[in-house]
Parts: C-alpha cells; structure tokens; sequence
C-alpha cells in the first residue's frame, strides 16, 4: 500500500515531509492538531496544496485523541513530527503542554507500534536540545545528553520511551536529532525568520548575549533527505542520528551573510541572553553518513537564499 502517516503535518518539516512523500507516489495520512503556538493561519498555508491531492487525507485531531490501533492498520510507516517546540517557552505555565505534546503523545503512538504488525519503520523527530552545553565539538551521538532547557528534558524523555519500545516489543524506531533546521516554511518565532522580517519592516532584530554563540543550521530539504534514508535503511532500525548541515557557524558571521542577501545593514539589538539556549551546537554527521548515506547538500548562503525569497512572499 506505501501508507505513511505524518504527524505535525502543517508544521515547518512536516509540510516538507509530506511534498517530497506525495511525489514519491506514497499514501499520505497527515495528523495535526493546528494549535495557536503560532499564527494558525501560517499552518493552514503549508497544508493547503495537499488537500485537493487524491493520495493525502488530513486527520485534524490531537494525537492523544486519536484510536491509533486503527489508524495505523495497513501504514508502513510513521515519521513522528509533532512536537511542543521551543526552548525558550518551556519555563513555567508553558511547560505541561510540553509533557502532553512531546512525551505522552509519543507514548500513545509508541503502545499503538507495537500492535502493528505492518508497520516498518517509526521515524521520531528528535533534536540537538538534547544535548545541552555539550563537552565535546563536534558533537557524536554518543555524547551524554545533558539538556539545559525543559523543552530538551522532555524531548530526552521522549527519545527514551522509543528506545523502550524498541528493546522491549521490538518497534522499529529510528531518532533523528535535528540541529537548527531552517528554510521556507520556518516558524515565525525561529531566529532567521525572525531576522528577515525585521529587516523588511526596518526594526532591529534581537541578539541574545553577544553574538558570538555558534549554531550548525541545517537546510530543510537536507532534514528531509536524512527522514526518507532513515525510514528505509535497514542499519537505521534502534539508532539515532545526528542531522546537521555540516558546518558551524558564528552568529555575527552569519548576519553578515544575511546582510549581503538583503543589499543592506541589518540593525542589530543586543539583549540579556536568554535561559535554556545552548552557547554552541555543532553536529557530527559521520554515523549519518555511513549506515544512511545523509550528507548534506545545501550550503548556508544558499539556503538563506531561499529562504529570504520564501519571507518576501509572507510580508511584502
């Protein structure tokens, strides 16, 4: 049948995900619960090409409403985009829809997995946040995670359960820790997008502390490539992988690309530095790299690019 289920369809991956799926010839069954932690609208824009598609079905629901035991007879595979996402609203009142939505979502999912006889392959959504202020640069998969954010917490917690599954009911499970994914579609309270449209509405845009943190920022079609090889490989089943574009980048510097894309000086505002981030990422893709072939493709300058194009069209 090729079924695949996609959750956080009208996200920022999941919208992606679900493209690259539906022009692969796959069935696509998309599953978001279309919540306000951003503009809602934005979320109805990404998934609005597919409705009319013949192979997709939208399921707006909240996953833990879901009958799941139903849902997946027949799907080969599941990639488990939704999440709370956020590091810097996770502090606080926010913090139970994190539970809810990253750890006891992933958990209906997981007791539905493993009742699927059909099913394949489980493809979870992790992230860099996992690893916190990591001791080692680059980071390998083998580094002891160490979140520095309640976001990262349930995030690890998550991961785990899927590990539970994997070595106790033999769900085949695959994690994929994304290091900052960026791209057409990105959150609107993600740094680029937030930077880009600063500069069209001539504000300043907002550094935390001084500028100088560093990122590994990876290409959304890059995070695409590193889903569709990890929902196939064999070698993939019961381990992680680091998703990363393959370079480490000075905030400054890349501002200073930023600037040569938009023709002008961007304005910059320094603010207190802001609890839960991580000072420095930086992604080792080598395990990616051998057991799925992920290497990523597109260039930082290239994608912000795109990206800046992608903006243009939202605000001017």
């Amino acid at each position: 049948m090729n079924s695949v289920i996609v959750t956080g369809v009208a996200g920022f991956i999941g919208s992606h995900l679900v493209e690259s799926l539906l022009s692969q010839g796959k069935t696509v069954i998309g599953i978001d619960q279309f919540n306000d932690y951003y503009d809602v609208a934005l979320k109805r824009k990404n998934v609005s090409p597919f409705l009319s598609h013949p192979n997709f079905k939208l399921i707006e629901n909240d996953i833990q409403a879901i009958d799941w035991n139903a849902l997946l007879d027949g799907i080969e595979v599941i990639y488990h985009q939704a999440a709370q996402a956020g590091v810097r609203a996770s502090w606080g009142n926010g913090f139970r829809a994190y539970t809810e939505r990253n750890i006891n979502a992933t958990q209906i999912i997981l007791e539905a997995a493993k009742d699927a006889k059909q099913l394949k392959r489980l493809v979870f959504a992790s992230t860099s946040s996992v690893y916190g202020n990591a001791e080692t640069m680059p980071t390998s998969e083998t580094t002891c995670p160490q979140p520095v954010s309640p976001y990262g917490i349930t995030k690890l917690a998550a991961e785990r359960l899927c590990w539970l599954y994997y070595y106790n009911f033999n769900v085949p499970v695959t994690a994929l820790r994304y290091f900052t994914v960026y791209g057409p579609r990105q959150r609107p309270d993600m740094a680029f997008h937030k930077f880009f449209k600063a500069v069209i509405e001539d504000q300043a845009i907002p550094i935390y502390g001084d500028g100088q943190q560093t990122r590994d920022f990876t290409f959304v079609s890059d995070a695409i490539a590193a889903n569709l090889a990890a929902a196939t490989a064999p070698e993939a089943i019961g381990e992680i992988f680091n998703v990363g574009g393959g370079s480490r980048v000075v905030l400054t510097e890349v501002l200073d690309t930023m600037e040569a894309i938009v023709g002008k000086p961007i304005k910059r505002n320094h603010v207190e530095k802001a609890m839960g981030d991580a000072r420095h990422t930086s992604a080792d893709v080598s395990k990616a790299n051998k057991l799925i072939g992920y290497k990523p493709q597109v260039s930082l300058k290239e994608g912000l690019a795109r990206e800046w194009e992608w903006v243009q069209t939202l605000y001017c």
